[in-house]
């Protein structure tokens, strides 16, 4: 949905779109004639480690959900050394509750198109793959096309990027997932474009220096490449206008985002907006408010690996301050799902621990079968079978599993736990009303087997 407050009307992806009801592809020739492939060829015209320094100052951080530096990633990579490297998209977009790129897809592809040709040529990078999560049929489809009209018009093709303009040729191709949410994980997505298991690897070696089939690769996010056009087009300094800057002295959060809200709003979608922006001016002004006009009870911030808002952080601002500021693991992709004062917080702990469950690789222990212990626990606790001892016990798995403490390849053990570890914390006493407690049970055990 395009931005409707005319001080945020700046243009990142959205504004070209039109009304949602008559919205339309965006084919070639549409773009072209509202300005399209200009940053590219403006790109063309500079060296590319200067555009990956406009990138650096503009401070973009990925879009993805871990909100690091895109430039900075850049910088990673070794000097050219005549063989293949490789540029891979993450279209997956597997994590529940998100659904912002698959916009940027069904629209505008030639914005994510021109993004990649960008960066192509920025990090001297041979070969693109777009990898887009197996459920996007339709998106898959509209992509290549897209991919397709590209390669007609000269921007992609062995005759050199923009039909010859300079000496460096960018072959781009879609990949289609399997359904895998590991494969959203950057070193599972390697494996899967490589015909294997989506299983993540072990690092390092990083992607940069030891990625795809083994060559140095950087792999971003479908809205982090769309940003970069705009970036080169106006500058970075017109870029750092945009958003906000850190209120805990941290690295600031320049420019717009896609958020994607669901839930229990009155008017679900995709709205593009500052980053900066509190959750609650993100629910009323531009969902119109809570559904039903209950109250607000709690909001999955990013993503349900994220972690969860309470009911008095309504107000806490879209930006990557967040996860520091309100007991979260961060931003994360920025698609927020409203739960309103009926919302049963167990059976949501419930429903994403079984997310999770069936997710895991099965790769790492903890993993495994934390995630497996992790359900069973909430299912007793919801059913009213668990005592005061398992919940103690949920929370202990939690903090013990994941990257962060060390004990797992990648971080869909971390986000299980942050996950459940959060809606506990937060919505304690609900949990709480669910589990006898532990002295009781014992008692009545001990009575019944006198």
């Amino acid at each position: 949905m395009p931005l409707t407050d005319p001080v945020l009307c700046k243009r990142i992806p959205t504004k070209p779109w039109g009304d949602p009801k008559d919205r339309k592809l965006i084919t070639y020739d549409e773009y072209v004639r509202t300005g399209g492939y200009q940053a590219l060829e403006r790109a063309l015209d500079m060296d590319p480690k200067d555009i990956v320094e406009e990138v650096k100052a503009a401070q973009l951080r990925g879009r993805g959900g871990a909100g690091f530096p895109c430039g900075v990633k850049w910088s990673f990579l070794p000097e050219p050394d005549g063989g293949r490297r490789y540029l891979a998209i993450n279209c997956d977009e597997a994590e529940p509750g998100t659904f912002k790129d698959r916009l940027l897809v069904d629209f505008d592809p030639h914005y994510v198109l021109e993004g990649i040709a960008i960066a192509c040529y920025a990090c001297q990078l041979d070969t693109a793959y777009f990898f887009i999560r197996g459920e996007y049929r339709h998106q898959a489809k509209t992509f290549e096309r897209a991919i397709k009209e590209a390669y007609d018009n000269g921007i992609f093709g062995p005759q050199g990027l923009l039909r010859g303009k300079v000496d460096f040729a960018v072959e781009c191709y879609q990949h289609r997932g399997a359904g895998a949410y590991i494969c959203g994980e950057e070193t599972g997505l390697l494996e899967a474009i490589e015909g294997k298991r989506g299983w993540p690897r072990i690092k390092p070696p990083f992607p940069a220096v030891k990625g795809l089939f083994g060559r140095p690769t950087i792999i971003n996010n479908v809205e982090t490449l769309a940003a970069v056009a705009p970036i080169i087009e106006k500058g970075a300094k017109w870029w750092n206008e945009i958003g906000c800057e850190s209120s805990i002295g941290g690295p600031p959060s320049y420019g717009t985002k896609l958020m994607g809200v669901s839930g229990h709003v009155n008017s679900p979608g995709v709205f593009e907006c500052e980053l900066g922006i509190p959750l609650s001016k993100l629910v009323n002004d531009y969902c119109d408010g809570m559904r039903g006009g209950k109250k607000f009870k709690g909001a999955i911030a990013g993503g349900v690996s994220m972690g969860i808002l309470g009911p008095d952080q309504f107000d806490a601002e879209m930006d990557f301050d967040i996860g520091k500021k309100y007991d979260v693991m961060g931003l994360g992709t920025a698609c927020p799902t409203i739960f309103d004062e009926d919302t049963d917080m167990v059976a949501v702990a419930r429903n994403i621990a079984r997310f999770f469950k069936n997710e895991s690789c099965g790769q790492c222990t903890p993993c495994r079968e934390g995630a497996q212990w992790i359900y069973k626990l909430i299912g007793r606790i919801e059913q009213g079978n668990a005592t005061s001892k398992d919940l103690d016990l949920l929370l202990e798995l939690g903090q013990s599993m994941g990257a962060m403490p060390g004990t797992t390849i990648c971080g869909l053990a971390d986000g299980n736990n942050w996950a459940i570890r959060t809606i506990v914390n937060k919505y304690r006493d609900e949990f709480e009303a669910r589990v006898k407690p532990y002295s009781v049970a014992v008692n009545a055990t001990v009575g019944a087997t006198g």
